[in-house]
């Protein structure tokens, strides 16, 4: 199991990566854009530009950092957040953290599949940490 910071920003992602790039002496990652993953149809109506970051990972030696710009109907569009982020190989393990996380807390997104992962979800515990779960099938490495 891996955790790993998760960084959200409100609309400047992509300039926050290329800062974070330069401060920690790294290459610039690809960046993807919620306009190359979703329909055109659909990312309008999501308020999702062809500028707004879905993901971009950030490493340097062994520490990965993932950032994004929060979607912008999200309750939480007006500010920047931090979560962190299990990645993990063991459906088994994501489910049991999943669950003993959101005792007490308040679920952003239940367990379920995404095109990144087969299965995903995210809450914020009863102390007000952001959590992310991924099931790593080997899925992610294929959409990044």
């Amino acid at each position: 199991m891996q955790i790993q910071p998760y960084l959200s920003f409100n609309g400047n992602c992509q300039e926050a990566v290329e800062f974070y790039a330069d401060v920690f002496g790294t290459d610039i990652p690809e960046i993807i854009l919620f306009g190359d993953r979703l329909p055109e149809p659909e990312a309008v109506e999501q308020d999702r530009s062809d500028k707004v970051v879905i993901r971009a990972d950030l490493e340097q030696d062994e520490t990965r950092m993932l950032l994004s710009d929060i979607p912008l109907k999200s309750p939480d569009s007006h500010k920047d957040k931090m979560t962190l982020v299990i990645f993990s190989d063991d459906l088994d393990e994501i489910k049991i953290l999943y669950y003993k996380l959101k005792e007490g807390g308040t679920v952003e997104m239940e367990l379920q599949e995404t095109f990144w992962s087969k299965v995903y979800g995210s809450l914020v515990d009863k102390f007000g940490v952001g959590w992310q779960l991924n099931y790593d099938d080997g899925r992610m490495n294929q959409v990044v």
